[in-house]
């Protein structure tokens, strides 16, 4: 849809000068204070787009132009179409900010894609490393000042009162425009695929939504979904316009009496307009359909409408739709109704969702068993075991991300995925890292494991450890119903601090059911909502020794209620990633006896999960790997004794028996 833009009204006074792209083989950073400047194979050059959106700029009077890395819904993952600021600077990571003036171009990101940004970007742009609203709005020292303006729908309600405020001592401010001036660039912008939505059933959610709409004091007549997993939940819809997302571009505005959803009309078919109701008259179970484009126009007509008020989660509305609502007619709070309620898995959705991290494991499992076999022969790479482990199980519907597949120093980069440039061989001298997961029709997965196929070092098996220990000490943890992940987001970290470690991205975040594999709002950070029985969540420390390797142990758990000597409603962890970690590097004198127990019990529960499993699939190979890699630690000395004696007892009573015959 046409996107509001925003508009800087005033001067910029810009220092800048053009770059000599020459592009050469070899490193792996550009380096643009050389003469002349190096810049690797892998970077993009953006001479072009850069040119013909500073025209576009120029032409409606815009001084300086602030690209989001989100979409107009403020998905993580987001289709190809939407990716404009990996358009116009190259940098292809997830999080980011760019600003485009008529002398200078910016990127701004987080310390997780530093030497990936000076990897892909060229000269033309420069890095910044502060990434707070005050720095994208106004940089300066004495030889040179120039403000920055947001721009595009696709910003969230936070962000754009964040920059207002910063743009106040500079006497700039923001206007809305009609169009987004990338899109007018990107002449071979990717279009939407042309796939049917795929279907289920909807009409007790949207009745579940209402009843908190009116269980609600203030009293709201309408709920606003933005984020594209809201409609797709509310619907029991799935499409595949965003990658490794089954979702499709949509809106919804829900009335105690009406329904309107928002999609492009021409990719409904007559079957999904059946289930959907969508020729009946206007009742509270008709969904009236209407193009994606005219979600502001019907926005805009509702609050024109006397007595009206409108129910938004505000970190997932867009500034462009929010401004339409006046205050008087506006309920806010962080998440909507509905994420707050999809947060909270049913028994039908734990039980499915169980399911599919089984099958996921014997995926994993199998990676993990032919590695170790063909490492030593020199042959694989990152590249070939990304591609090994998206191998489909039943009901896959492909992977949940791009696969983190990491040897070595590329382990070090928390967010690394191989490309054909990137892409080292593994060796056994060397830590591996894969992170992993899958989309099925029953549920979405998420799974990392570290894994060394020679000698570890001291180092190595030191830092593993602590990051295991963390892993289990949140897993292990008892808690009030009701608390927040961040409250117990340092137990992950404790055992790394004892040593001075540390890792820089979060501890975990929910998982969908066939959904995003990043599901907000459950998780550990600070803006994530209490824990409750029934959310998913994955718990994943980590550590990173730069240019050497990467560590992380990540596994999904589900929460259930605890039982306690004293005290109700409590709850804990049950861990439904099903592999074993790497024994070897394991320092079990590092560890409590509680540590172990814990460790020796979920084992047991792969054994017994996965044994029954690999039985079904026939892979007799497979159940000899994982056996051979679940054997106990706290009691593998006690229970090869107990064995021999059962031998023994077991030939003395046969032997007793023929005599007594």
């Amino acid at each position: 849809m046409p996107f509001s833009d925003w508009l800087l009204v005033g001067t910029l006074l810009a220092l800048g000068g053009s770059w000599n792209v020459i592009r050469a083989d070899g490193g792996s950073e550009r380096n643009c204070s050389a003469i002349p400047p190096y810049l690797p194979s892998t970077m993009v050059n953006t001479t072009l787009r850069l040119q013909a959106l500073r025209e576009a700029m120029s032409s409606v009077n815009v001084s300086a132009y602030i690209i989001p890395g989100t979409d107009a819904h403020l998905s993580e993952y987001i289709a190809p179409r939407d990716a404009r600021m990996a358009f116009m600077t190259g940098f292809t990571g997830s999080a980011g900010t760019a600003v485009v003036t008529l002398n200078k171009a910016v990127l701004w990101t987080d310390s997780r894609y530093w030497v990936q940004a000076e990897r892909q970007m060229d000269c033309n742009w420069e890095l910044e490393k502060d990434v707070n609203a005050y720095s994208i709005c106004c940089v300066c020292d004495p030889c040179r000042m120039y403000h920055c303006i947001m721009v595009v729908f696709s910003n969230p309600i936070e962000t754009y009162e964040s920059y207002s405020y910063n743009l106040v001592p500079a006497k700039l401010m923001l206007k809305s425009i009609p169009d987004n001036l990338v899109d007018r660039v990107w002449t071979d912008r990717p279009l939407i695929p042309p796939d049917n939505l795929i279907q289920r059933t909807w009409q007790m959610k949207v009745e579940h939504i209402r009843t908190q709409m009116t269980d609600n004091p203030y009293k709201p007549t309408a709920v606003l979904l933005s984020a594209l997993d809201e409609t797709a939940w509310l619907f029991n819809l799935r499409g595949s316009d965003v990658p490794y997302n089954p979702f499709f571009y949509s809106y919804t505005l829900l009335t105690l009496n009406e329904i309107w959803l928002f999609v492009h009309k021409d990719r409904v078919t007559e079957d999904l307009k059946l289930y959907l109701n969508s020729t009946c008259f206007p009742l509270a179970h008709c969904v009236q359909l209407l193009e994606y484009e005219q979600v502001r126009v019907m926005l805009k007509n509702y609050m024109a409408t006397s007595g009206v008020k409108v129910w938004i989660g505000t970190e997932y509305t867009n500034y462009a739709l929010y401004e339409l609502i006046t205050p008087e007619k506006l309920l806010t709070s962080a998440y909507s109704p509905v994420l707050t309620t999809k947060a909270v898995k049913d028994e039908t959705e734990q039980r499915i969702l169980r399911d599919a991290h089984v099958r996921d494991a014997v995926a994993v499992i199998q990676l993990l068993m032919w590695l170790e076999k063909v490492v030593p022969e020199g042959k694989e790479t990152e590249m070939t075991a990304a591609h090994y482990v998206n191998d489909k199980q039943k009901d896959s519907r492909g992977p949940s991300f791009e696969t983190i597949s990491a040897s070595g120093p590329n382990a070090a980069l928390a967010h690394y995925s191989p490309s054909n440039a990137t892409s080292r061989k593994l060796t056994v001298d060397e830590m591996y890292l894969v992170d992993s997961g899958g989309q099925y029709l029953d549920g979405t997965t998420d799974i990392t494991r570290t894994v060394h196929w020679g000698i570890p070092t001291d180092m190595q098996k030191e830092a593993f450890t602590r990051v295991l220990m963390g892993n289990i000490e949140i897993s292990r943890t008892i808690f009030p119903s009701g608390t927040k992940g961040v409250n117990m987001e340092m137990l992950g970290r404790r055992a790394l601090w004892e040593v001075g470690l540390n890792y820089g991205h979060g501890t975990g975040h929910g998982v969908g059911n066939y959904f995003g594999v990043h599901e907000w709002p459950v998780g550990f950070q600070g803006n994530n909502i209490p824990f409750r029985e029934g959310m998913f969540t994955s718990i994943e420390p980590g550590y990173y020794k730069e240019n050497d390797f990467g560590i992380r142990i990540e596994d999904v758990v589900v929460i259930v209620p605890a039982h306690t000597k004293y005290g109700h409603n409590y709850l804990t962890f049950e861990t439904v990633s099903l592999v074993p970690y790497d024994r070897k590097l394991i320092d079990t004198s590092l560890m409590s006896p509680q540590q172990l127990q814990w460790l020796d019990n979920y084992y047991l529960t792969i054994r017994e999960l996965m044994g029954a499993e690999l039985d079904r699939q026939g892979l007799t190979e497979e159940k000899t790997w994982m056996l051979k890699h679940t054997v106990p630690f706290q009691s593998a000395t006690a229970s090869a004794a107990v064995s021999s004696l059962s031998l023994t007892l077991s030939a003395l009573a046969t032997t007793l028996l023929h005599i007594l015959l």
